[in-house]
This record gives C-alpha cells, sequence and structure tokens, in this order.
C-alpha cells in the first residue's frame, strides 16, 4: 500500500467545497458538520479548527475537518471520503488522521469502519438521505403511498407555502416542542450564524392555512450541493392536515431548483420513534448507517 499522508488543507472556502464535491460528486462534499462554515461557527465559539487532507500517494482520498477542545479533539461525519475505497484503507486513514492531532481524537464516520485501533463508544446510529437527482415526477413517484396521499390532501385543501425571512418564531415554537419532547439540537443561534458563515444558506419556510395562519414551519440549511433538515414544528392544525408532508415535499423541490442534490433528514434513532422514521423515510429516502463512535488509536 503507498504511503498514507496528512496535511493541513491549503484549501480555502471554496477551495474546500471544490475538493469534497471532487472527492463525492453530486453528494455535495459530505454532511454539514464536514462543512467550511461548520468550523468558522465552531472556531467563533472558541473551538480549535483543523482541516486536514489525506492523500495515498499522489491522490487525495480524504478530507477532515477536526473541531478541538483542551486536548480533545472531534471529527463528526468525517472524514470525507472517496467513495470504494477498502474498509482497511479507511481504517489506516483514521488513525494517521489521529497521529496529525495532538491529543485524544473521537470520530462519527460517515461509513462503518471498525477494526484495530479503533474503540467504538456509541453504536452506529441512521440517518434518512432523500436524493433530489430524478426528476420531479419520479420523486413523486417515489413517495410512499400514504405519505403521498397525505401531500394530496394538503395541497387540495389550499395550505400555501411561503418563504420566512424572519424565523426567529419558527425557532421559538421548535424550541418550545424539543423541550416538551425532551430531545437535543444544536440551539437556534446556530442557525442565525450558518446565515453569516455562508450567506445564502438559510432556507426557511412557513406553511400558511387557508386564513393566513402559520400552522408548520422549517428550515433547512444548505452546504454545497447537500443541505440538512435542521428544524421543524407544527401546530395541532399543521399536524392534523398534513401540514409537515407539504413543507419538506416543497422544499426538496426547492432545494432541487437551486442545485442541491442530497438531503440530510436528519437522525432515525431518535426518541420520537417509529412515527418519526416512517415519515421521514416516507419521502422515498434511504436509511443510511452511519459508523460507531469511536476512539481512534493513533
Amino acid at each position: 500500500m503507498k504511503t498514507l499522508d496528512v496535511f493541513d488543507s491549503p484549501c480555502d472556502s471554496a477551495g474546500w467545497e471544490l475538493a469534497g464535491e471532487a472527492l463525492v460528486p453530486g453528494a455535495g462534499g459530505g454532511a454539514l458538520q464536514q462543512d467550511w462554515a461548520y468550523g468558522v461557527i465552531a472556531a467563533g465559539a472558541g473551538r480549535r479548527v483543523r482541516r486536514l487532507e489525506i492523500r495515498q500517494g499522489t491522490e487525495r482520498i480524504g478530507l477532515a475537518q477536526a473541531i478541538g477542545r483542551r486536548g480533545l479533539w472531534l471529527i463528526s461525519r468525517g472524514p470525507v471520503f472517496a467513495p470504494g475505497l477498502a474498509p482497511d484503507l479507511r481504517r489506516a486513514a483514521l488513525r494517521a488522521v489521529a497521529r496529525a492531532l495532538p491529543g485524544v481524537t473521537l470520530v462519527t464516520p460517515e461509513e462503518p469502519v471498525a477494526g484495530f485501533g479503533l474503540i467504538p463508544l456509541v453504536t452506529a446510529r441512521h440517518q434518512a438521505i432523500w436524493s433530489l437527482g430524478p426528476e420531479e415526477a419520479h420523486l413523486r413517484a417515489g413517495l410512499e403511498a400514504k405519505w403521498r396521499n397525505r401531500l394530496a390532501a394538503a395541497e387540495r385543501a389550499g395550505l400555501r407555502l411561503v418563504p420566512e425571512p424572519e424565523p426567529g418564531w419558527l425557532i421559538r415554537a421548535e424550541a418550545d416542542q424539543r423541550a416538551a419532547r425532551g430531545y437535543k439540537a444544536l440551539p437556534g443561534e446556530f442557525i442565525r450564524a450558518w446565515e453569516i458563515a455562508r450567506p445564502g444558506g438559510v432556507l426557511a419556510l412557513a406553511v400558511l392555512s387557508e386564513a393566513g395562519e402559520k400552522i408548520a414551519g422549517g428550515v433547512f440549511l444548505r452546504h454545497g450541493r447537500g443541505a440538512s433538515y435542521q428544524i421543524g414544528w407544527s401546530g395541532e392544525e399543521g399536524r392534523a392536515r398534513g401540514a409537515h408532508n407539504l413543507l419538506l415535499w416543497q422544499a426538496g423541490l426547492r432545494l432541487r431548483r437551486a442545485g442541491v442534490r442530497r438531503l440530510d433528514l436528519g437522525d432515525i434513532n431518535s426518541e420520537a420513534g417509529a412515527g418519526l422514521m416512517r415519515f421521514k423515510l416516507g419521502t422515498g429516502a434511504v436509511a443510511q448507517s452511519l459508523g460507531a463512535s469511536a476512539l481512534v488509536l493513533p
């Protein structure tokens, strides 16, 4: 096997995005946590940020954004590897990255990686990933039948989707919902920080009833040719009338028209249970298994 080399990337923001897109064409260069803007926000919060390139000989095979604090480094949803790498090569690359980082390295890889030198700490979880590459008619045909019927009912009822230029109310409503249901998420301030770090990277939408009342809403964060579903909220009326089906469908179409080809709908192992999993996968999204969170021995 050719020698693995790990070094700090000379890329700027645009170069980092292009490098990620070159590794995984059409997939947006990886998850939100590996986007340049995520590192900018982390640095603004006092964290250390290292952006590393992994090469085998002259070929770039991976990128890793590591966030550090007090001797602990976290690589979340990374590294971004070129597709098709042998498991042993990915494991060797992770250990090479750990050697380049002074301290303890924890990783939650985007794909399962295991073996000598990796000590699993948290079992693997699953993300719902919706491919927006197909044409609109094919995307609609890919919806699960009951999901599509709920969408059609919301459309016939006259519910409307509108851009939300001031999503403060939505951020507050989702925070209240989160507190009531007991799940965790990034704070609302992260959305505002994302807009600053990546201008135009926030898509906020509201669903209105026929009377013009806001009955649901959601925020999506763009990163390259990928996007992530960040927060969502539905009131009682919205839940009863399929407002979130309309929200997610129309958001997918808007993101697709903007060049997004991969929408991360988030975790499907959450405490919300099977209902949330069925809703996300009802779009035609697939369940992608992440690697187990692990301590990497250099």
